[in-house]
This record gives structure tokens, sequence and C-alpha cells, in this order.
């Protein structure tokens, strides 16, 4: 039956009778009022159904209904959760509705037994609940249905002072088929997303506040939210009434600890306080938020390597190793050993900028070696998972000891002939390798590429972090080197007592003795 009605949402064209652009009669104070007074538009979301209580369904329509509102210059002030059951529903709606500017409704619209919300906010009114003509006509078009007492008629019984919103597709301006019922201020939309999200779409017009925008900024700060709580507390003092400041810690990053949040209906406010935290936080924590450091790796990279740096110059040869092992070998015979490890991290955004450049229109994808260890971190199991996501290359996964894991490699995909690794000079067995050596006699036949040979522990974290790369959240928690769980610790040289006198861990990348790196590993 809703496929019928997603249908009719769907299909635009000319109605028999104008447009109702506007609610019947509001209960409680108009858009205009409430502007008059100098404060927003408000909105209260009462979002309905036994579903989303259970646990058995996620709610994401009131976030829709969030953003969408407040793009239109109202603010919601409240959002509600009841269950199926009519005295709960019209409790709230009949204490929203006199509180709000505009009450939105969401679900409980159906032809069965646990769809009463048409039922519940005539009681919130004391109206009678009614067949409405029109859409007795519509359920007779759209279900061919006539019967008074049949399901389908039962999404023609509202409110008796129910007002019908046809609602226009935003791209063609064709008026929708099926409305949308409201009363008095308050409007009644379906629970199915979809059907939510076109109908508050195609009646945006009804909420839009043309006398109020409201204006925002964030700042992301890597310092602890303990740390920045007295300038936050001086910046609330100050911009109180003008600007509103959230502070939300954030565990996932590692790039910032807090972000920041200001929002003002006046902007020339907001800016004053975004001024005042700029100015009043300690220096150098507010850092820039860069989502994506995949597109332009390759510009990045390679503006790097040319910088003259000491770095760029450690990137500028480890790219020249990268290009030979691709003037050698096609991305068929190539694949990067990657663990989710800081040096394999390095690597991977080096190739995949090398590739980049030298493969813009590629098709292929660039394959990736996982060696499963026994006992991996879930952090570590997810950082790879999000990192083969993130820059959409070909994952292999296989386990066993290094030389059994090639052994696999070389039965399940002959091809390959080249392996790029992250490793160093520094690292077990590794102080004589050259960039380009093939495997000892009595291992599988691959050439080892190794284009971070002479790159440091400090190197690597310089490179990661001056480029945003994320990496293993388990390094900003006191791991300095990573293996499994059963031969992995935090590394003791981090650790320090904090202000409330716990023990905690400084991120990996501050260690100062690079010698150090892997005392944490057993």
């Amino acid at each position: 039956m809703w496929g019928v009605l997603r249908a009719a949402l769907r299909a635009a064209g000319p109605v028999g009778r104008p447009l109702r652009a506007v609610a019947c009669r509001p209960m409680a104070a108009s858009a205009a009022a409430a502007v008059a007074r100098g404060s927003a538009s408000t909105a209260g979301i009462i979002v309905i159904g036994d579903e989303i209580l259970k646990g058995h369904t996620q709610d994401t329509n009131s976030y829709f209904m969030c953003r969408r509102l407040r793009a239109l210059g109202v603010r919601v002030a409240r959002i509600s959760v009841v269950p199926d059951d009519v005295e709960a529903i019209a409790s709230e709606v009949a204490a929203f509705a006199a509180r709000f500017t505009y009450v939105l409704t969401s679900g409980g619209i159906g032809p069965t037994h646990d769809d009463v919300t048409f039922e519940a906010v005539a009681k919130a009114f004391g109206e009678r609940l009614v067949p409405h003509p029109e859409l007795v006509a519509l359920v007779h078009k759209f279900f061919g249905k006539t019967e008074v007492q049949c399901p389908e008629m039962k999404l023609a019984r509202v409110p008796e002072s129910s007002c019908l919103n046809y609602g226009a597709d935003g791209h063609t301006g064709s008026t929708f088929k099926y409305p949308l019922v409201s009363v008095r201020n308050v409007y009644i939309f379906p629970g199915i997303p979809a059907l939510m999200e076109r109908a508050l779409d195609g009646l945006a017009h009804l909420f839009r506040s043309k006398q109020t925008h409201f204006y925002s900024r964030t700042i992301y700060v890597a310092s602890d939210e303990m740390l920045i709580a007295p300038v936050l507390d001086r910046a609330d003092a100050t911009f109180r009434g003008r600007a509103s400041l959230g502070s939300y810690p954030d565990w996932t990053s590692n790039y910032y600890r807090v972000k920041l949040t200001l929002d003002s209906e006046s902007e020339q406010d907001l800016e004053e306080a975004y001024c005042f935290l700029m100015r009043e936080l300690p220096p150098g924590v507010a850092v820039p938020l860069v989502t994506d450091c995949v597109s332009p790796a390759a510009v990045e990279v390679y503006g790097l390597a040319e910088s003259g740096s000491a770095l760029g110059q450690k990137v500028a040869a480890a790219l020249r190793t990268i290009e030979e092992a691709l003037d050698q070998y096609s991305l068929v015979q190539l694949c990067v050993g990657f663990n989710g490890g800081k040096d394999c991290t390095a690597l991977l955004h080096l190739v995949h900028a090398a590739v980049q450049r030298r493969f813009p229109a590629r098709q292929e994808r660039l394959q990736v070696l996982y060696i499963r260890t026994v006992s991996p971190f879930p952090e570590m199991e997810q950082f790879i998972q999000a990192t083969v996501q993130r820059y959409g290359v070909q994952l292999c996964t296989v386990e066993g000891s290094i030389r059994e894991a090639l052994a696999h490699l070389k039965e399940q995909q002959p091809q390959l002939e080249a392996v790029l690794m992250g490793t160093r000079r520094t690292d077990p067995y590794s102080c004589t390798l050259t960039s380009m050596c093939v495997t000892d006699p009595d291992w599988p036949p691959y050439m080892r590429v190794n284009p971070l040979l002479d790159w440091t522990y400090r190197d690597i974290w310089e490179f990661l972090r001056k480029l945003f790369v994320p990496y293993c959240i388990l390094y900003d928690k006191g791991y300095t080197s990573l293996g499994s769980m059963a031969n992995t610790q935090k590394n003791p040289a981090l650790r320090y007592t904090d202000a409330q006198g716990r023990e905690s861990y400084r991120p990996a990348y501050e260690l100062e003795n690079e010698e150090e790196e892997r005392t944490s590993r057993q």
C-alpha cells in the first residue's frame, strides 16, 4: 500500500483547486509575532512509534527535520519520542502546540491498528475524526476502495478542522498529487523517511522565515576539553544571549580533540565571538579540519618533495623508488604491504600519490596486502577497513607468518611480482637492505621495494601529520609500535600523571627518544 502512496507523492501534476499554502487557525504564536519579539520561530518534533522506543528502528527523521528547519530559519526547541498510544500522543501534541510555533509529527499514519496519529491529534484539540471528502476521493483514486470500513479508508479519516497541504517538486515545480494533513499548527508527516523528506522539502514554504537567518562557525581544537574550559566559560559569559557556544569532545580524530560550535542569529555577534575564542585559546591549538587528504595527494606530496626541506628530500627519494617500481611493473603486478601501522600508512599515501599522478584516469585499483596476525587489535582492523574505503584499494588478506603469507599470495595471485614495503633500516634484520631487492632464495620469489629505508621514526610522523593523513587511533593512546594484542603494550616512555593524578599516555608522535620506539613490543 505504501508503494502506491510513494508513487502518489512522486507523481506531480495540476490539481483541481488552488494550493493551500498555510495551516488553519495557528494555535501557537505566529512566526511574525515571534520575530517581532526578537526571536526566531520555534518548532517541536514528535516522533511516534513503538519501534523507535524498542530499538527496532533507528530514527533519522528528527535529524533531517532539524537540519531542514534550521536552514529555513526555524529553531527546533524540543524533540520527543512517544509510543503508539492515543493518550500519550494527544498529551504531547497539545503541550507542543501551545508552546511552539510549529509542531511536526512523524509516524503513525497508515491502515493498521497501531496507526493512531490522526485520532490522537483530534483528541488533543477536542475534535471529531471525520472522513475528508477530498481524501476519500484520493483513496478511491489510488487504491480503488470506497467501503467506509476498509483499512485504506483510515487514511481519509482526519480531525474535522484539518487542512490539506499539497507540496511542490523542487525541481519541476509541479504539485504533488497527495497532500499532507495539518491541524492548526500541527503538521502530520509520514514515518517512512523517503516520504517524510519529500513532503517536508515540498512544503518548505510553510515554514520558511524571511526575517531569521542562522549563522554558524566551527573551531577544531587539538587540546583536551578540560584545558580550554576556562576560556569557554569566559566566552559563554561574554556572549550569552548573543551567540551560543557548544563544546563536543571527539575521541576518534587524530588531529583534534574538541569541536567547538558557535551559532547566532547575528552575523556580527558570531564573528565577535569567533574572534574572541581565537584570541583567547592557547596558541596553536586551533587546527584546520582536513576531511579528504586522498584527492589532493599527488599535488601535496609532490609539492612537499619539491620544497627542498629535509623531509621534502626524503619524500623525493621515496617517490623516485616508487616511480622506478612503476617503470618496471604494471599495477596488476604490484601490491602494497599494509598492516595498518604508521610506516605502511605513510607508504600507502606516497604510492597513492605517485599512481594518482602517473595514471590519473586508471581503471585498475591499487592492490594492498594485509598479512593478518593472531589476535589483532580491533582498532587496527577497523582502521584497515576504513583505509580501504578511503583510498579505494583492493584488499587481499592472508594469514600466517610473512613467509607463509607470501607463499599463499603466490598461489592465489601468481601475476604479482613486487611488493612495496614500509620497512626502515631500524627495523629488525633490515640494516643491509637496498631500495629494491629480491627475497632470499628460500623465500617465495618477489621483488621487495623499500621506499622508506632511510626514513626515521620522526620523519614518518612529520609526514603523516603535516599532510593530515589519518592513522590508527592506537598511536594516540600510548602505542608506538603495533603488533598483535599478545605482544604489544603501551610505551612506558610516554606515560605521565595528569592534573587529576591519573596515569595517562602521550601520543606516539611525542616520543622523544626514537630508540625507544619498539620497547613496547615483547
